[in-house]
């Protein structure tokens, strides 16, 4: 079963961020606790680790605003 990658709330007033940059290709594997990506969110970047083991499927793309709660991409 595929793990969702979720766009984090990382501060309190945060309703949306940019993925800065992919720090891992699609298709790659990886395992929980690596660095997935960048994420700028109120004028602070934060890398945002995987939240499960397994083949990384990227949905969004690097550069583009999404709201809270998105999903990223999965980990099957």
């Amino acid at each position: 079963m595929a793990t969702e990658i979720l766009l984090p709330k990382i501060g309190f007033s945060m309703t949306e961020g940019q993925i800065a940059e992919w720090l891992a290709s699609d298709g790659a594997q990886v395992t929980e606790g690596d660095p997935l990506y960048l994420l700028e969110a109120d004028k602070s970047t934060n890398e945002v680790e995987a939240p499960a083991s397994g083949t990384l499927r990227i949905i969004a793309e690097a550069g583009e605003i999404y709201e809270v709660g998105t999903v990223l991409g999965t980990i099957e």
